[in-house]
């Protein structure tokens, strides 16, 4: 796979340092070793090789202990991640051990974390929309956060390079609210999804439903098999059917023989030399032996996760920047965002009960946003909007497990389908607010002593009206749709349950009210760019990611650019 440099020369000078190997991370070290820079990609926690270290992949719930269930030390080992309900044996493995990566909860929040090479790419929904002008202008239109420095004609290009590489499936729409991607042919709908989607639109006109957009291969794709409609993505896919880091991007960087990755690494700071006027170097301490290391490099990029960039610049002080680096603005740390979560409806559909599905298709059905969107959608209720994800199925028959009955037509019960049941969850735009903040807490200190997080948020009244427009709206067109025993649900998290954590060094236009400029850099550090979660102005209804991976491949083409000009 790569160089796993684990004794490197202290010395060295790489031209390139990646700090942290996640979605955004492995796009920065393709794109900065494919450019001709020899690069060294610090990653906290261990290596993870291709299909070597996915060692549930195959497994069957009965082939692992407690049927997939976490044993007692294993649940106090992941005691915070625990809650969003994601973690069970299948995938322990992938997530970070949060008694000796502790953080404070000023106000409930769920910070889940994956520290190992491919970072939370093994772990992610693979849910890929473009942004539209609609969420770039968005700050400057209603007067929430600061105006983006860049619109969607800048980062158009780059979608559709990195989808290309990348391999998106899905159907073009022409909404200009969803930008239509570069796509693989699209998943299918099951029969149930079909029938659902043609009422809501009859019912709804302007309201679309459509297949999820995803970054599974429905076809062999630049070296990488199809998806095989497993649903066990997350344990790693052994076909290399949806994009990681680990299948896709880094194998990529390494094929340019410049890719040096170091595991076990905790960047502690970013070094900045007062008298040149830029970073020269991050520290570093080793996981295993508490060594300090110092690493130079010509050009940094910072995509440890929105919020452990975060950490690392605040931590990175010096006469130039005393209260962090870059935090000239006194932006940093603040305005952190993530989508809500778990709000919406399900009811169950009658009929189609001699109709089926092939398969565990890993993707859902999704409706874009459409309040909020032009003068006849909006309202006076709320700012922005949401979209619903979701989906058809059968399960089991329930029912029959319960009865006090036995025979050869009780076991007959157990074999069939249950009711088709149809469900849809919004996911809300949530505002750039400064007093959603993280801190560093001296107070309370990691397994090798360095200062944790504070992490101080909350739901503002913005997003508590979209969820209760989302829910009634789910309700409505569940019912009108013909659907039975209509529920609504809102489950009413806390920040931090959609995992898609935004914000706290954002972009913007001017030095004053930000961290970072027009192409990821930051204010007064003009080699060191930041292109995770952090760099967030604003944080749309749609999933993040592939807005991270463009706007990495866009700076990383601009660092080039400003190295080869002698600019940084």
């Amino acid at each position: 796979m790569a160089n796993y440099n684990i004794d490197a020369d202290k010395a060295l000078t790489y031209d390139a340092i990646v700090v942290g190997s996640g979605i955004s991370g492995g796009w920065a070290a393709k794109e900065l070793t494919e450019k001709g820079l020899k690069t060294l990609v610090l990653e906290r926690g261990r290596i993870v090789k291709h299909v070597e270290d996915y060692p549930t992949m195959n497994l069957d719930p009965w082939d692992m202990e407690l049927r997939g269930g976490l044993t007692l030390q294993e649940q106090d080992k992941h005691y915070k991640s625990i809650r969003s309900g994601f973690v069970g044996k299948d995938i322990e493995h992938f997530h970070a051990n949060d008694r000796e990566n502790p953080y404070t909860e000023v106000k409930p929040f769920l910070w889940v974390r994956a520290h190992q090479m491919g970072g939370r790419s093994l772990l992610w929904g693979k849910q890929t929309y473009r942004w539209s002008d609609l969420d770039f202008e968005a700050n400057a239109r209603d007067g929430h956060g600061v105006d983006w420095p860049i619109r969607y004609r800048d980062l158009e290009p780059w979608y559709t390079y990195v989808e290309k590489f990348a391999g998106i499936s899905g159907a073009p729409l022409g909404l200009k609210q969803l930008p239509d991607s570069h796509f693989l042919p699209p998943m299918e709908m099951n029969v149930v999804e079909k029938a659902v989607r043609e009422r809501i639109e009859k019912n709804h006109p302007g309201r679309n439903m459509i297949i999820g957009r995803v970054a599974h291969l429905t076809v062999p794709h630049n070296g990488r098999g199809q998806c095989q409609y497993r649903n066990r993505c997350s344990r790693g896919c052994p076909y290399g059917a949806y994009f990681s880091s680990n299948s896709t991007t880094l194998p990529a960087a390494n094929a340019t023989g410049k890719l040096t990755i170091r595991p076990f690494s905790i960047v502690q700071e970013v070094i900045y030399d007062d008298v040149k006027g830029k970073a020269t170097g991050v520290r570093v301490i080793d996981a295993e032996t508490s060594e300090v290391i110092d690493y130079k490099a010509r050009v940094i990029f910072l995509n440890a996760s929105a919020l452990s960039t975060t950490q690392i610049m605040l931590n990175s002080k010096s006469s130039r920047f005393e209260n962090g680096l870059g935090n000239d603005s006194g932006e940093l740390g603040h305005n952190l965002m993530d989508h809500t979560y778990r709000v919406g409806a399900m009811g169950t559909v009658e009929g189609f009960d001699d109709r089926y599905y092939k398969g565990r298709r890993p993707n859902g059905i999704y409706i874009p946003r459409y309040w909020n969107i032009d003068a006849a959608s909006k309202s006076d209720k709320f700012v922005r909007g949401f979209g619903y994800q979701g989906g058809a199925g059968r399960g089991g028959s329930r029912a029959a497990a319960n009865l006090p009955e036995y025979g050869a037509d009780f076991k007959d019960k157990l074999v069939q389908p249950g009711p088709w049941e149809f469900f849809i969850t919004g996911f809300s735009e949530s505002l750039p607010q400064h007093s959603n903040k993280v801190m560093l807490n001296p107070d309370v200190l990691d397994k090798w002593g360095q200062p944790t997080l504070s992490i101080d948020a909350e739901w503002g009244p913005n997003e508590h009206a979209l969820n209760q427009q989302a829910e009634e709206d789910a309700v409505e067109m569940l019912e009108r749709a013909g659907l039975k025993d209509v529920m609504g649900f809102n489950n009413n998290h806390e920040m931090g349950y959609g995992i898609h954590e935004m914000g706290t060094a954002r972009m913007g236009r001017d030095p004053k009210t930000s961290v970072l400029n027009g192409f990821n850099q930051v204010h007064g550090a003009a080699n060191v760019f930041v292109t995770d979660g952090a760099c967030m102005t604003s944080s749309s209804c749609v999933n993040p990611s592939l807005t991270y991976m463009a706007l990495t491949a866009r700076a990383a083409d601009h660092a080039v650019s400003e190295l080869n000009k002698q600019n940084i």
